[in-house]
């Protein structure tokens, strides 16, 4: 059975972290949710962004979300891929040295990695991006361009890949986020 990380932390984006965790889970995959400073057991807050027609998203209070495994358990050489929740929890997560190093061990290793809206700020921080095309919330663009990436301006709905990377603007993006990250697990799904 194949294992996957899962990083998010308090204010992430509702949708980025629930639908994504449901979806890896029914399809089989072991999936640990982690947050630094946090334990199996402990909560989350998270927050609904919203696109309503003003010039950024609208934030809501989203539900919270009970992590199922603890950070600093993580033997990250156990997982198969990562995936990286969006919100406002990137800003404060890229602050720490292991979620760092963590990224960076995927990226290494060619491990799928997929991460959406602000969660690309993770793998700017960790300068993994230099020469790489992904896409990200529009907002996160000018930080894909300084770290050296090629941002993608796609569909708010879209997925784009870049080898062993999956990266999307927003939560409208699951199905095509997670099934393009699915393919790079090497799942296959008849229907």
């Amino acid at each position: 059975m194949k294992k996957v990380l899962f990083l998010t932390g308090d204010f992430t984006e509702d949708y980025e972290t629930m639908v994504p965790f449901q979806m890896l889970e029914m399809v089989g995959y072991t999936v640990h949710t982690v947050c630094p400073n946090k334990k199996k057991g402990d909560t989350i807050k998270t927050a609904i962004h919203d696109f309503e027609g003003d010039q950024t998203y609208s934030e809501k209070p989203g539900h919270n979300f009970a992590l199922n495994y603890s950070f600093d358990d993580v033997k990250v050489g156990d997982y198969d891929g990562l995936v990286i929740a969006g919100g406002r929890a990137p800003e404060y997560l890229r602050l720490n040295e292991k979620v760092i190093e963590i990224t960076k061990h995927f990226f290494s290793t060619n491990k799928p990695v997929a991460a959406i809206c602000h969660g690309i700020q993770i793998l700017t921080a960790a300068d993994v991006v230099k020469g790489r095309k992904l896409t990200a919330y529009p907002a996160v663009g000018p930080e894909v361009t300084l770290a050296g990436g090629i941002f993608q301006s796609i569909p708010v709905d879209g997925a784009y890949v870049d080898g062993n990377l999956v990266t999307s603007p927003a939560w409208p993006a699951h199905p095509s986020f997670i099934r393009e990250f699915l393919k790079i697990m090497g799942a296959k799904i008849e229907i």
